[in-house]
């Protein structure tokens, strides 16, 4: 790597690693990428936001962008690094410290060539993946403007260090939320004929709901929903009057999508009155269907055989990622670089490969480069036709 060093990008991982911050709360972590930008000689933009940070390299009308997350989870870690978590409860147990160290690489990279770009690149260093509010804090910012293609990145703990996925179309599923409040009546446990058991219908609900995607749609269509916490009682001698559960809902078909919700709806509120008790269902749209540009995702993974990965068509993933409402506004594509890590993302004991972070910078600068040249040579063939 020229004018960074490929120690110098881990030890600055490390650093983000050791000092993990909350999502919108990355003041700290963007204070460091701002001071790492600054001393190569890259000027952040000035947007309106409380964090994160964008820079640009080089010059002219053409423009893409690559983009970074800051933020990291409220995990205890239980790797036992000596750069660990410094931050009690706090852990980049998604690779975000990967991804920015990664960026930092190709924005150095870029900026060491700037004269001969043919274009522009802006680096966008996002907080506030981990809840889905970064992207559009963003975009609403403006950082998008003039932008003709977006390039992101997710390690994957699943893949070897060395192997480069991603596909176009649909990729990352649509990360929706549901709470559902049952409303019954409270009653002694000995006289439960004098209540209506919350519990118990919340129960009825959640076996209900877990039939849907077996019973209620295609078998081949991706589609997961998980009740992942409920909440009722405070124990003792009384059947609660209330119970609270919630959960999560992906899949890559919007039809399934507005189907789901529709027919999880009906669920609830049937058996809620079947049993005397009432029930809302509130649904919170995530993160849409990340659905990569065709022609840019063949692009990027030709970009990736040149640089040396071993390149493959990505499965379908059914994690969110807010990188896909960049793709909403404009072309561009997602990729997932291997991290061989033994546990995955959001465990304590995620541990990605830090030798993906090198190669990674270097083929990020690479695509940057090459996809300014592609988007300059189209122009010209419009012009000439």
């Amino acid at each position: 790597m020229s004018h960074v060093s490929e120690q110098q990008l881990i030890d600055w991982r490390r650093e983000l690693h050791s000092w993990p911050e909350l999502s919108g709360h990355e003041v700290e972590t963007t204070a460091r990428l701002r001071r790492w930008l600054e001393e190569a000689g890259l000027h952040p933009l000035d947007y309106p936001l409380e964090t994160g940070v964008v820079a640009e390299v080089g010059r002219g009308e053409t423009l893409i962008a690559l983009r970074a997350d800051i933020d990291a989870l409220p995990i205890h870690e239980a790797t036992g690094l000596a750069y660990r978590s410094r931050h009690s409860g706090v852990m980049h147990a998604c690779g975000h410290d990967v991804h920015s160290a990664v960026m930092l690489g190709a924005a150095l990279q870029l900026k060491a060539i700037e004269d001969q770009l043919p274009g522009r690149v802006r680096i966008l260093f996002q907080p506030a993946e981990e809840n889905a509010t970064g992207a559009r804090k963003l975009i609403q910012a403006g950082v998008l403007t003039d932008v003709q293609a977006i390039f992101g990145m997710h390690n994957e703990p699943g893949l070897p260090t060395g192997t480069f996925a991603t596909r176009g179309g649909a990729f990352y599923a649509n990360a929706d939320k549901f709470v559902v409040r049952v409303v019954g009546k409270a009653a002694p446990v000995a006289q439960p004929e004098q209540g209506v058991d919350s519990i118990l219908v919340a129960s009825q609900i959640i076996q209900a709901l877990q039939t849907l995607t077996s019973r209620s749609f295609n078998r081949l269509d991706s589609l997961v929903l998980s009740v992942t916490r409920i909440e009722a009682g405070k124990g003792g001698d009384a059947l609660p009057g209330d119970a609270e559960f919630g959960g999560t809902v992906r899949t890559h078909d919007k039809q399934v999508r507005a189907e789901l919700e529709q027919r999880a709806r009906q669920i609830v509120e049937s058996i809620a009155a079947a049993n005397g008790a009432s029930a809302t269902f509130s649904w919170h749209p995530g993160p849409p269907v990340l659905e990569n540009d065709a022609r840019w995702a063949t692009f990027a993974s030709e970009v990736a055989e040149q640089a040396g990965y071993r390149v493959q068509t990505a499965e379908l993933h059914l994690g969110g990622e807010d990188f896909a409402y960049y793709l909403q506004q404009i072309p561009g594509a997602f990729v997932s670089i291997g991290s061989a890590s033994e546990f995955g993302l959001h465990h304590g004991g995620f541990n990605p490969d830090e030798a993906l972070i090198a190669p990674a910078a270097h083929y990020f600068s690479q695509l940057a480069q090459q996809a300014l040249q592609h988007l300059n040579a189209r122009c010209c063939d419009a012009i000439l036709s």
